[in-house]
């Protein structure tokens, strides 16, 4: 099979891009960088096979121009092409685009993707799948329709953007005097963010725990799971900390909520690999689907240090039409791991991004330590995209030694030139709620945020 695969194009920039590249090494494959003029000269340029400037630093023009990928890739005789995370990696326009032109895309099938980026299609689909979920609409854009429901299922409700995600297009309502200004936020938001208003309402989970099932999927019908993550240290909906496996949930409901995600993604077709996610109740008795992510996700590192398995290099060849070859039972965890996303922002003053050069980069060391980035000396953490500037993935033979271990990095993980959010890592690290694993959705908003802000007084 590998005799096929001359050069895939990598469409994306950052880490994500940097990760491809070497799974293409490894792989004896071909990389081309597309990336637009503000990145000719990153990290991920200098390690790919050859670099293509498709535009200037507006994503618009670059990173989102689904022709302009498309002629790179042709162009520069790529039979594939890898988008990542973000940008076009869950636009259906890309692989229809492949599609079009013979090009395999390196991720679910087009159709698959625009289902599942629907949401209300969505969970028509894990509907008929028998996948549990909360009571919720369909598809509204009427305020009347959404009052009616919210009555009918009962506050608190949730509204949430049918064709995105995110955090975009998405309001918490506690009572019904907070709907209308809500409703109107959230339809111009998700007009603005993703071209349609359509919004649906569903019952809110209080105090809920957010975790997801990693899927492994081939063009054959075979689909496996690979554990779950917990990502439940969110701030305004975007993770922050991940974790595998989560500690929290017994054996019975691991298996209820992994067999959920393999039931779906069997039932609907389901190839490469993508993320199912859930929210799992206080009391850890119920949980209720919430989405697909039909690629992969920031996250994935904690499952590879727990399985051994490597996700992206996976993609690639399930894309090239490899039948799967992991079963069920080769998938065995050791130990736990942790990720947290190191950006360049400043916690002390509303994580505000802060661009600039960063003039030392020194990364931890340690054999449990693992450190996703693209950057180094002199590396310019320019004002376009978002702040990432890398993920530090622990691994413990325990939770409370992957906790141990990711303090350690992250004291030795030295950035100057710009600030960056560790001294907020590092808090969260050392909160006994964190450690005692007692934590929902809304914690750091709700706890930790107003004790960090006066800590640092």
């Amino acid at each position: 099979m590998r005799e096929q695969v001359k050069r895939v194009l990598v469409a994306n920039r950052g880490e994500i891009a940097v990760r491809i590249i070497r799974s293409c090494r490894e792989l004896g494959i071909e990389s081309v960088l597309a990336c637009s003029e503000a990145d000719k000269d990153s990290l991920g340029a200098k390690l790919a096979d050859k670099t293509v400037v498709i535009g200037p630093w507006q994503a618009a023009e670059s990173y989102l121009n689904v022709d302009k990928i498309i002629r790179a890739a042709m162009e520069n005789g790529c039979s594939a092409i890898h988008p990542g995370y973000g940008f076009l990696a869950e636009n259906p326009a890309l692989p229809e685009a492949c599609e079009k032109f013979g090009i395999i895309f390196i991720g679910p099938k087009s159709s698959t993707m625009r289902l599942l980026g629907d949401k209300t299609q969505a969970k028509q689909a894990a509907l008929k799948f028998n996948v549990p979920m909360t009571r919720g609409s369909l598809g509204l854009t009427d305020y009347e329709e959404a009052e009616k429901f919210a009555e009918e299922i009962g506050y608190p409700v949730i509204l949430k953007a049918a064709a995105g995600g995110g955090g975009r297009g998405m309001r918490i309502v506690q009572k019904k005097e907070e709907l209308k200004p809500a409703f109107d936020m959230a339809t111009a938001e998700a007009k603005a963010a993703f071209g349609d208003p359509t919004l649906f309402i569903e019952t809110y989970v209080q105090n809920a725990r957010h975790v997801e099932v990693q899927i492994l999927a081939d063009n054959y019908g075979n689909v496996i799971h690979l554990g779950l993550r917990d990502c439940s240290s969110q701030r305004r909906y975007q993770k922050m900390i991940e974790e595998a496996l989560p500690g929290h949930l017994d054996e019975q409901m691991f298996e209820d909520i992994a067999n959920a995600a393999v039931s779906l993604c069997k039932g609907i077709g389901y190839n490469s690999a993508g993320t199912c996610e859930f929210l799992v109740d206080k009391d850890r008795k119920a949980f209720y689907f919430m989405e697909v992510n039909t690629r992969i996700q920031v996250e994935h590192p904690v499952t590879e240090e727990i399985t051994g398995v490597d996700l992206i290099n996976e993609m690639i060849e399930l894309a090239y039409g490899k039948e799967l070859t992991l079963k069920q039972s080769d998938i065995h965890f050791k130990g736990h791991a942790i990720e947290c996303r190191v950006t360049a922002e400043d916690s002390r003053h509303g994580f505000m991004p802060v661009p600039g050069l960063i003039t030392t980069f020194a990364m931890p060391n340690g054999t449990d330590v693992r450190v996703d980035t693209h950057c180094f000396d002199g590396f310019t953490v320019t004002p376009f995209y978002d702040s990432l500037i890398g993920k530090v993935i622990v691994r413990g033979e325990t939770r409370k030694d992957a906790i141990e271990n990711m303090k350690k990095a992250l004291t030795g993980f030295v950035i100057k030139g710009v600030k960056t959010n560790i001294d907020f890592l590092l808090f969260l690290l050392n909160e006994e709620e964190f450690v005692d694993d007692d934590i929902s959705i809304n914690w750091i908003e709700r706890a930790i945020l107003p004790k960090f802000a006066k800590a640092g007084k």
